[in-house]
């Protein structure tokens, strides 16, 4: 057999590279001359008792924040970011990307965990940035002139069935906003893109993008966290732009990349919220159960009202940054009990610049917008009972 055209095949090290990069993130990394390394870790376990009896004190409270709650939370996250850290400087990782904040429950324990994939540099083995954003989307944040500095999050945690209980009488009154609880979900909201945007100016950048908001449900105690994950960043381009010194973006890396083309920049994210009740409009709709089916004509207006308040609500803050348009708008709608609803619209303002907005590369490679396929899939979570003896 004639082996010399066989390829010659790497055996591989004694010290193989265990990263969660995938083939489309390492083709990126090494565009901006990065290469795999480990995977890096950080966690901490708190006990569920703890945070219980905490909520279980403001049963009786109008809603709105929980404050040791909030910080007792901000606390198990900051820890276990600060030991993945830790793990970052051990492995000389140059950086580290796709960094969670993740929250896994087990049993009458809560684990907060931080995960990401080192980064590895030839030319700084010193340990630099941290990151939400993955391989590809660093590759379109750092074309753009967006130099990460660090993953970063704000939290809130709020009562929820408080708010509930206290306006369970409203189901008699007169449909509409009640705009008490509209001005405390809409301080509430506010509170978590203060806290990341609070949380960046203090590490020196002047932007937060790439932001994901999640809202949290922690067990029968009426209460929720929102919070939000972002990458802090430095781009020369945004000096100024917002009273705070710090621009917020809750767009996707690429949608960065591709407003920065057309000459536009993030400014800041904005949110709008609307509670109302459904308790008259509720009725009316009891009502007709046993009438031909059709339309609720008086729900269908408030609810469309509801999303158009929470809408100009968006409408109103971006004009006070002078933005031009709103974009990547996002309607959410939340059933609080006792028939009240919020309706919460999120967006990024941005602004169209009067001097050139530039990125170093003239297209994206495809490598940066194709997004990896799961290749595992747990049917046994899915569909429970699936009998394997009768092939399903």
């Amino acid at each position: 057999m004639d082996e010399s055209n066989n390829p010659t095949i790497n055996t591989g090290t004694a010290n193989p590279v265990m990263s969660g990069l995938s083939g489309n993130e390492m083709y990126c990394s090494a565009i901006i001359g990065l290469t795999p390394g480990n995977i890096i870790v950080g966690n901490s376990v708190y006990s569920m008792g703890i945070l219980g009896g905490i909520a279980s004190r403001f049963k009786t409270t109008l809603g709105g924040e929980i404050k040791s709650y909030t910080q007792m939370v901000e606390s198990g996250r900051r820890e276990s970011f600060i030991r993945l850290k830790t793990e970052q400087g051990q492995f000389n990782a140059y950086g580290v990307a796709g960094v969670t904040s993740e929250l896994v429950f087990h049993g009458n324990n809560i684990e907060f965990l931080s995960i990401g994939s080192a980064l590895m540099s030839q030319n700084n083995n010193s340990p630099g940035f941290t990151t939400s954003a993955d391989a590809q989307e660093l590759f379109c944040l750092v074309d753009a002139y967006y130099q990460p500095v660090s993953f970063v999050f704000g939290n809130v945690a709020y009562s929820i069935g408080v708010a509930g209980q206290a306006l369970g009488g409203l189901r008699q009154m007169v449909k509409g906003e009640v705009s008490q609880y509209s001005n405390i979900f809409n301080t509430t909201r506010q509170y978590a893109l203060e806290r990341i945007t609070a949380e960046a100016k203090g590490l020196g950048a002047n932007s937060v993008v790439g932001i994901k908001t999640t809202i949290i449900p922690f067990g029968a105690h009426g209460v929720q966290e929102m919070v939000m994950i972002g990458t802090a960043a430095i781009n020369p381009e945004l000096n100024n732009l917002t009273a705070s010194g710090v621009v917020t973006s809750d767009l996707t890396a690429e949608e960065t990349w591709n407003i920065a083309k057309l000459n536009y920049v993030p400014l800041q994210m904005v949110l709008g919220t609307s509670v109302y009740c459904l308790g008259i409009a509720g009725g009316i709709k009891a009502s007709l159960q046993e009438m031909v089916h059709g339309e609720v004509d008086s729900l269908t207006k408030m609810i469309y009202g509801a999303r158009e308040n929470s809408i100009n609500k968006l409408k109103v803050q971006a004009a006070e940054l002078g933005a031009d348009d709103v974009l990547g708008i996002k309607t959410y709608i939340y059933d609080l009990g006792n028939s009240l609803i919020e309706f919460l619209a999120i967006g990024t303002a941005v602004k169209r610049m009067s001097v050139e907005v530039k990125t170093k590369s003239s297209q994206l490679p495809p490598q940066a917008i194709i997004r990896d396929k799961s290749t595992f899939i747990n049917i046994a979570e899915s569909q429970v009972g699936y009998d394997l003896s009768e092939g399903g």
